[in-house]
C-alpha cells in the first residue's frame, strides 16, 4: 500500500491546514471555552467549513457531497485535531451521516444529507448509556405505538446533543440488555415532546449532553426494525477511524511543540534537547507516531475499500493511537516541566483531550480484547 497522498488529497490537506490554522487556532478553542459559549462551537465557522465542501467530503454527490472517501475526510480531521477545533464533525458527519448512508433509504438521505453538507443541520448520535463503552448495552425502550414508537430511557455522552436538530437514537425494540439482536435506530427531531437535554461539561471541553426520553414519539426507522446492530457496527467503526485521524493531529502537534521547546529551553547554558536521555525519549515517540500514522491511513482506506477485515483494522488503529496519544502528551508534560500542566501552555489542553479521546468509542484495552475476539481468541 502506498503511503503517498494523491495530488487531490494533498490539495485537500493544504486547504484544511490553511483554514484551520488561520481561522481556528488553539486560541479559538480557548476563547469559546473561557466565554462558556452556549453552543461550544462557532456556527459561522461551521458554515465556512460547509462552503469549502469539508463537511460533505465523504458523502455522495447525489446527496450534496463531494463523493470522495474517508481517506480524504481523515486529512481534514487530522488538521482539526491539531488545534482541538470544536465542531460537530464527529457527531454529525462521522456518526449521523454514516448511520444514514449505511441504513437510510434514498428518500431519507435526500431529505437529510444535503442540509447536513450545507452546515444547516446537526445530527447527534444517542447511543451510550453506561460509564464505559458497551455497544449493545442498550436499555432505552422503543415501544410500538400505532404506526410509530414511544422512546423511554436516558443516553449519556451524546456528542453535540445540546445543539442537535435531530437525534439518531439506538433503542431496544426487543430482547434483553446486552443482546445484539433487538436494537432499532430511530431518527427523532430534537424538538419532539418528551425529550429533555442537559449539557455536560467534559474535562477536555468537548461538547456533549445527557438526553432523557419520556415516551417521546418516533416514527422514522433507520435500517431494519430489530436489526439496528448491523448498522450500528458500521457506524461505530467509521466514527472510530475518524476519531483516530483527529487524535493523530493532536499527537503530531503535541510532539512538534515539544521538540521545538527542547531546542529553545536551556539548562546549564545548553538546550535541553542536547541531553542524551531526552533525545532517546523523543526518538522513541517519533517511532510510535510513525507507526500510528501508518495504521490510521490503512484504516481510513479500509473503510473506503469496504475490506472484510475492517473491524479488526479499526481496533488495531484505536488501540495503537490511544496508547500513542497518552504517551506523547505524558512525555510532553514531563519535558516541559511543571508549567506543562498549567493553563498558560497549550500542552495541558492536549493532555486532557488525549484522556477523553482514549475512552471515546472504546479504550485501548477494549479494542485489544475486541481484536483478539475477532480472531477467535
Amino acid at each position: 500500500m502506498s503511503f503517498v497522498l494523491t495530488e487531490e488529497q494533498e490539495s485537500i490537506r493544504r486547504t484544511a491546514k490553511s483554514f484551520v490554522g488561520e481561522r481556528a487556532p488553539v486560541a479559538h478553542f480557548r476563547a469559546l471555552r473561557d466565554a462558556a459559549d452556549e453552543s461550544g462551537f462557532s456556527r459561522a465557522l461551521w458554515k465556512e467549513m460547509a462552503s469549502l465542501g469539508l463537511l460533505g467530503i465523504a458523502i455522495p454527490e447525489a446527496y450534496g457531497g463531494a463523493g470522495l472517501g474517508f481517506a480524504e475526510l481523515g486529512l481534514v480531521l487530522t488538521e482539526c485535531g491539531r488545534t482541538l477545533l470544536p465542531t460537530p464533525l464527529v457527531s454529525t458527519v462521522l456518526l449521523g451521516a454514516s448511520a444514514l448512508l449505511l441504513g437510510g433509504t434514498p428518500e431519507q438521505n435526500r431529505t437529510t444529507l444535503p442540509a447536513l453538507c450545507a452546515g444547516a443541520r446537526i445530527i447527534a448520535f444517542a447511543h451510550d448509556e453506561s460509564s464505559r463503552f458497551r455497544p449493545y448495552a442498550v436499555t432505552t425502550k422503543a415501544e410500538a405505538d400505532g404506526s410509530g414508537f414511544r422512546l423511554s430511557g436516558e443516553k449519556n455522552f451524546v456528542l453535540d446533543g445540546h445543539v442537535a436538530d435531530d437525534f439518531i437514537v439506538v433503542a431496544r425494540s426487543s430482547g434483553a440488555p446486552d443482546d445484539r439482536a433487538g436494537l432499532t435506530l430511530l431518527l427523532v427531531p430534537a424538538s419532539s415532546p418528551g425529550i429533555t437535554v442537559t449539557r455536560t461539561h467534559m474535562v477536555d471541553s468537548r461538547n456533549a449532553a445527557r438526553i432523557r426520553f419520556d415516551a417521546a414519539p418516533a416514527r422514522v426507522v433507520i435500517g431494519r426494525l430489530g436489526a439496528g446492530a448491523d448498522v450500528l457496527d458500521g457506524v461505530l467503526d467509521r466514527a472510530t477511524v475518524g476519531l483516530c485521524a483527529e487524535m493523530l493531529g493532536g499527537i503530531e502537534e503535541t510532539f512538534e511543540r515539544t521538540v521545538a521547546y527542547l531546542k529553545t529551553r536551556k539548562q546549564f547554558g545548553v538546550p535541553i534537547g542536547s541531553f542524551q536521555a531526552l533525545k532517546h525519549r523523543a526518538a522513541h515517540l517519533f517511532c510510535e507516531i510513525e507507526l500510528s500514522k501508518s495504521i490510521v491511513l490503512d484504516a481510513l482506506r479500509a473503510v473506503d475499500a469496504e475490506r472484510a477485515d475492517l473491524s479488526a483494522v479499526v481496533s488495531v488503529a484505536k488501540a495503537r493511537v490511544s496508547d500513542t496519544y497518552v504517551a506523547v502528551t505524558n512525555e510532553a508534560v514531563q519535558m516541559h516541566g511543571g508549567v506543562g500542566v498549567t493553563d498558560e501552555l497549550d500542552i495541558g489542553l492536549f493532555l486532557k483531550r488525549a484522556r477523553v479521546a482514549e475512552m471515546t468509542f472504546g479504550t485501548a484495552n477494549y479494542h485489544r480484547n475486541r481484536y483478539a475476539t475477532l480472531h477467535g481468541y
